[in-house]
């Protein structure tokens, strides 16, 4: 859902431009099942009573008929006609066609009523997994979305605070989801992201939608299958702003330039009905850090060779002996440090090959790594390569550098 009618405006021709660059950047890394995410920091289970409003303390409302920068034709209320418990643990977002109040819409008298819930004035976070399971609407001209905006967006406005649509859907794609993100340069019909198709209508069930967010990396997921990742690399030199806290939006939106608009096929009352919402934290976020050995080939350790702490000193693969050289902490950040200093790609290189050292910390891309728990695999996300031992070989001494992922066992870690 984008907010600035200048770039919407595009989105006429934009969805088959928005198609196109998604065939143009391709989905980065092998995809497969979502890894186990980290501690429960965030959810609403949905479990008030029938009719009930949202919890205020975690869920508050954007209200009005502006058309919200796309044309939408919807005024949005905080009504319990159109945001409220089912009382089977689920919150029910309802599209009618109606006009109780007299409410006044851009284009005249509004035709409709829906809801749009927002968490940017009760919980706002950086990174970690951000889940919905969801049954949704259908129909020609309906628009449900989950999805998430920079909370700085206020200060710069958008798309530099940047935009994360977990999932949108258009009533005329029944079987289609989108995922998505905008930011300076990439926004609007030139936002990057990719589709995920099914063999049925996603309205006939409920499917859960995710994404994992790290720092330089963003994965897409439903129902557990990933489709697509982001990095600053498929950004085609544009500015990647998704390093800062963010916040969430569920909504149903009637009409715009993307979906169109309901016809005679389109039938009211229209739901998003909501079973959950939860945010974890990254698997690796330990806050200072958590340290430990890294394991490999051979049962080998992660090593700084010789102890150094000379700026390019070799990462390497090496018997474990419990040094220090071989303790590695995991930061919030994404680095990964040992003696002090940080594991980095030599030069900041991408290419197959690039060696990997110990290296002063400095917040560089070259420094930050991301660890999936199903596969083993270390990915540096600014190359979209694996943390990968060199030849194969589990000999002490072997160098360790960057390569395409192949799940290969010299591509396999265990951290601990």
């Amino acid at each position: 859902m984008v907010h600035t009618p200048q770039t919407r405006a595009l989105l006429a021709i934009g969805a088959a431009l928005a198609t196109l660059i998604a065939l143009l950047v391709p989905m980065a890394g092998p995809a497969g099942a979502a890894p186990a995410p980290g501690p429960l920091v965030w959810s609403d289970e949905f479990n008030g009573a029938a009719g009930s409003a949202v919890d205020q303390s975690k869920w508050r409302f954007d209200i009005g008929g502006s058309g919200w920068g796309n044309n939408e034709q919807q005024y949005y209320t905080n009504s319990t006609r159109n945001a409220a418990m089912d009382g089977a643990g689920n919150l029910v977002i309802t599209a009618r066609r109606e006009n109780p109040s007299n409410f006044q819409c851009h284009y005249g008298t509004c035709q409709y009523t829906s809801a749009r819930l927002l968490t940017s004035a009760t919980f706002t976070r950086a990174y970690g997994r951000f889940e919905a399971r969801m049954k949704i609407p259908r129909g020609q001209g309906i628009w449900p979305a989950f999805w998430m905006l920079g909370n700085d967006i206020g200060s710069v406005g958008w798309p530099n605070s940047g935009e994360i649509d977990i999932m949108e859907n258009i009533g005329r794609e029944p079987n289609t989801v989108h995922g998505t993100i905008h930011g300076p340069g990439y926004s609007g019909g030139a936002a990057i992201g990719a589709p995920y198709t099914i063999g049925g209508a996603f309205a006939d069930g409920f499917h859960t939608f995710a994404v994992d967010w790290t720092p330089n990396l963003i994965i897409w997921y439903v129902d557990g299958n990933e489709y697509q990742r982001r990095t600053p690399a498929s950004l085609g030199g544009n500015r990647w702003v998704f390093d800062h806290p963010f916040f969430m939006i569920m909504n149903v939106a009637v009409g715009g330039y993307w979906p169109g608009y309901p016809d005679a096929s389109t039938t009211f009352p229209q739901s998003l009905t909501v079973d959950y919402v939860r945010v974890y934290a990254p698997p690796t976020d330990g806050g200072g850090g958590t340290g430990g050995r890294i394991t490999g080939l051979g049962g080998k350790c992660v090593d700084v060779a010789g102890a150094a702490t000379a700026n390019g000193t070799a990462v390497q693969l090496y018997d474990c002996n419990g040094s220090a050289a071989q303790n590695w902490t995991w930061n919030s950040d994404g680095s990964v440090r040992a003696l002090g200093k940080c594991m980095d790609v030599t030069g900041g290189s991408t290419a197959n090959g690039a060696r990997v050292q110990l290296y002063d910390c400095n917040g560089s891309g070259a420094q930050r790594w991301t660890f999936n728990s199903g596969t083993g695999q270390i990915v540096n996300p600014q190359a979209n390569k694996c943390l990968d031992a060199t030849g194969s070989s589990s000999a002490n001494g072997t160098r360790l550098q960057i390569w395409t992922c192949t799940g290969g066992a010299n591509q396999r870690w265990t951290r601990g």
